[in-house]
């Protein structure tokens, strides 16, 4: 009998167990410094729930190669330290209040040292990544964090706007698929990949994020609070227009549009309610359109991953796909 086609969540943190423990003590150990605030700040984001996708995917794509070194637990808490400073640095310019069901660091802390600590964190993965002793990787981690530090300027920029859907997909690019497309990368490049097997985890690692984060903007409008763990619409109360909206942008009414123009210039509820606004999206298939295409990046992310020959590692990395699509939170 064949192997089945994809394995579950709990099989895929079974294979991944050791790696995500010693990921776990690296991050914890990294994130300590002689500067108090850095140290209690760092063990806060620490423990605050992330799911260790970016890191997962790293070590899946080293271990597709049969690798077995130090290097993919010490990239993996790199790209984790990395991603944790982008929120940081997120939750003050965006000004939230909440972080996965809890205070945000810069409640606790205050704007200023929780900016510092970012910062602290970004030059600690850096720090970390040099251990490795190759370029390539930390030339793909300098162009990472260019990408994403560009991300959030971009989206600065825009914020109140009815952007296209093309700054859209620009922006979550930036935002979260470069990370997911670095994470596949670093894995194949610590791995010994070819430079062909390199782009397919490279560009695996983007549609995954793509749909991720389509995915992730969708859910912020249905999920309820208590799922998220931050208030529902936050990204329209935040002025940013996600795939959803966008597309019923493109179709509605001219009054329909003004009282959307106005609650992401306005960043607050004026004129039209939470429901009202599902109302909207409902009547125009936008909710379905973004779900529709979050499908399609996964799809294009389980082709890439098909020509690979057949392993455990395989199965695990056409169930994220999977997982990312039908995920609630």
């Amino acid at each position: 009998m064949g192997a089945p086609a994809t394995i579950n969540g709990k099989e895929i943190f079974d294979l991944l167990r050791d790696d995500l423990l010693a990921l776990e003590q690296e991050f914890g150990a990294d994130t300590v410094s002689r500067v108090q605030a850095i140290t209690e700040i760092g063990e806060y984001l620490r423990h605050g729930g992330g799911k260790r996708i970016r890191p997962a995917l790293l070590l899946l794509a080293s271990k597709l190669f049969g690798y077995e070194g130090r290097g993919s637990v010490r990239l993996g808490a790199v790209v984790e330290i990395i991603h944790t400073a982008t929120l940081v640095h997120d939750d003050i310019i965006d000004e939230a209040k909440t972080r996965r069901g809890r205070p945000a660091a810069n409640t606790q802390w205050g704007n200023s040292k929780c900016v510092l600590a970012g910062d602290w964190l970004y030059m600690q993965a850096f720090k970390i990544a040099v251990q490795e002793r190759n370029f390539r990787i930390l030339d793909t981690l300098i162009e990472l964090t260019q990408q994403m530090v560009e991300g959030e300027l971009l989206q600065m920029e825009t914020l109140g706007k009815a952007i296209t859907l093309e700054q859209y997909f620009d922006l979550i690019y930036r935002k979260t698929a470069c990370l997911f497309s670095v994470c596949m990368r670093l894995g194949a490049i610590l791995g010994g990949a070819t430079p062909a097997q390199e782009e397919a985890l490279a560009n695996y690692g983007h549609d995954l994020g793509m749909a991720f984060q389509i995915v992730d903007d969708t859910l912020d409008l249905t999920a309820s609070e208590d799922v998220l763990g931050k208030p529902v619409a936050s990204d329209l109360r935040e002025g940013k227009a996600t795939m959803a909206v966008i597309h019923a942008l493109e179709r509605c009414t001219s009054a329909e549009r003004s009282k959307i123009e106005t609650i992401l210039g306005d960043r607050a509820f004026i004129g039209l309610t939470h429901a009202d606004i599902l109302g909207i999206l409902d009547r125009y298939g936008s909710l379905e359109a973004a779900n529709h295409r979050a499908l399609k990046y996964a799809e294009s992310a389980a082709k890439l991953i098909c020509t690979f020959p057949d392993s455990e590692i395989k199965r695990a990395l056409l169930w994220a796909p999977e997982f990312v699509v039908a995920r609630e939170k």
